[in-house]
């Protein structure tokens, strides 16, 4: 099994202090947990794509290309590329570019994006949305492909016989499809081969379960190869101390910070109490015993070998994030590793 961390770069209020950090202390935050996660040795590091309150993830280039000067080993993930608000000629150059400067650790992954904010921002519909994100894809992946490129688009001019440079280090580059509910981008997925990363994170997972199976069956349908599926999937939440005594004292008062937010919006919770939350959710909060046991108990049903932790500390103080990320990676992850088997594939996808 592999190990991600990834970040949306939330910029809010803690929930525990109350206390909102400076723009660029945030983000001095991501990239000190980007060096840290590949310290510890987990495999990737992806940061989100968001064009809304409260994210100022809406450069997701520009951070990762930060992050790959100050990294050497570790693989970098967008989580999500937006590909039904963004222009695929345009974001082709970005990552293609910082796919020559990480040395071919780029990966994708890519979505359509969720919020209304950013719709309305880059003047997407609902409607249109999903139609823009499988174009996008289409014209990304040939230009990423193919030296001269001809398409016929219905969201932006037409190509005829496009080059566009750099061209690329990794031949091609892998990109993965980030889902939640929706079977559009599962089908998008399965009909091109492609990897998919499940949100599983919002709601029990039936859901989700239920996604991946329809994954598994387009797949088929297309006539790819079973062995070759890889599936990853999200936590919503994560803390690994001593004992499940220590983790869920040390959870409680960031599980009550969010769910007061929630109240005060008038959103009603999924897990109304920090138990039914550690019980019925995706979050790993406990003991490594513990943890060891979710992940089993969620891989039996989703058969993912990829899991991705969130890379901030979400409400916790750093000290006692930073001691959950070791002690994951000391007595959590080796079991993992041992007893749930990689993906078909990983590193860089070089001529």
């Amino acid at each position: 099994m592999k190990f991600l961390a990834i970040t949306l770069i939330v910029h809010a209020p803690g929930p525990v202090t109350g206390v909102k950090k400076p723009t660029t202390e945030r983000f001095r935050e991501v990239i000190d947990n980007a060096r840290l996660a590949e310290e510890l040795g987990f495999d990737g590091f992806g940061v989100g794509e968001r064009h809304e309150r409260p994210f100022i993830s809406s450069s997701p280039p520009v951070v990762l290309s930060h992050i790959a000067a100050l990294t050497s080993r570790i693989r970098l993930f967008t989580a999500v590329t937006t590909l039904s608000l963004l222009d695929p000629v345009r974001a082709y150059e970005d990552y293609a570019t910082l796919d020559h400067l990480s040395g071919g650790r780029l990966e994708l992954i890519i979505g359509k994006g969720n919020g209304t904010a950013q719709r309305e921002l880059f003047h997407v519909t609902p409607e249109d949305q999903w139609e823009r994100n499988a174009e996008s894809y289409e014209v990304f992946r040939r230009i990423w492909r193919q030296d001269k490129v001809t398409a016929g688009t219905h969201f932006r001019p037409e190509l005829r016989d496009a080059e566009v440079w750099p061209r690329p280090l990794q031949q091609p580059i892998r990109v993965w499809h980030g889902s939640a509910t929706s079977r559009e981008s599962v089908d998008l997925a399965a009909r091109h081969g492609d990897p998919l990363l499940s949100a599983n994170v919002t709601n029990p997972i039936e859901p989700y379960a239920e996604l991946i199976s329809y994954y598994r069956e387009r797949w088929q349908h297309h006539g790819h190869d079973p062995a070759r599926i890889a599936v990853g999937a999200g936590s919503a939440g994560f803390l690994v101390a001593r004992t499940s005594q220590e983790a869920l004292g040390a959870y409680r008062p960031v599980f009550e910070g969010h769910l007061a937010l929630q109240r005060r919006l008038g959103v009603e919770p999924v897990f109304p109490t920090l138990e039914d939350f550690v019980e019925r959710s995706s979050a790993l909060v406990g003991s490594p015993q513990q943890v060891i046991e979710k992940v089993h108990r969620y891989h039996e049903r989703l058969g993912h070998t990829v899991l991705h932790l969130h890379a901030d500390a979400g409400g916790l103080d750093g000290k006692t994030h930073r001691s959950s990320l070791e002690r994951f990676q000391s007595e959590v992850a080796p079991v993992l590793r041992h007893e749930i088997p990689d993906p078909p594939f990983w590193g860089p996808v070089l001529a």
